[in-house]
């Protein structure tokens, strides 16, 4: 591990991300893949310009306006910005229900690996922001090197194997 800055105070071992805010430019499409697809309930509306989405009554883990970007196009390549968001599905079946979805909607999968800590699927949505969506395996069965440090790895990911379980 890097070694911190010398003045750096390290964030609370509690601190997690609570929630994303994406700029969106349609709020009816971007509805028909949070909400439609990814299963994210409404949880408020800001009349048609933003909508607040969370799994399990929860305020909000996705928040989607079109105060800037109403009518406007996907970021160009080669440009700064949102390489992609990440959902944490509690369990490998709850995984691949998300799967399954996904691919029953007609969305193509950009990518799919097993990251040895993880298994993660990858897509965008109708704004162009990436969305990974995945599992962790349990923390004792995370790859580690020699000196016991974290040793991700990015094999494929046996995608019908995953579909599979979602039958269950």
């Amino acid at each position: 591990m890097p070694d911190a800055h010398p003045h750096a105070t390290p964030a609370p071992s509690g601190l997690r991300i609570g929630h994303v805010h994406l700029k969106v430019a349609d709020l009816d499409r971007a509805l028909g893949f949070w909400r439609d697809v990814i299963g994210l309930e409404e949880q408020q509306r800001m009349g048609r310009q933003a909508v607040f989405l969370s799994a399990g009554g929860y305020h909000h883990h996705i928040a989607l306006n079109t105060w800037e970007s109403e009518g406007g196009t996907w970021p160009p390549p080669g440009t700064t910005g949102l390489y992609h968001v990440a959902l944490l599905y509690p369990d490998r079946p709850a995984l691949a229900q998300a799967l399954r979805r996904v691919l029953e909607a007609g969305i193509t999968l950009e990518g799919a690996a097993d990251h040895g800590v993880s298994e993660a699927i990858y897509l965008r949505d109708p704004d162009g922001n990436g969305v990974e969506l995945y599992h962790d395996r349990p923390r004792a069965e995370w790859p580690r090197d020699a000196a016991g440090g974290l040793a991700m790895v990015t094999r494929r990911l046996d995608l019908p194997a995953l579909l599979a379980e979602a039958e269950g």
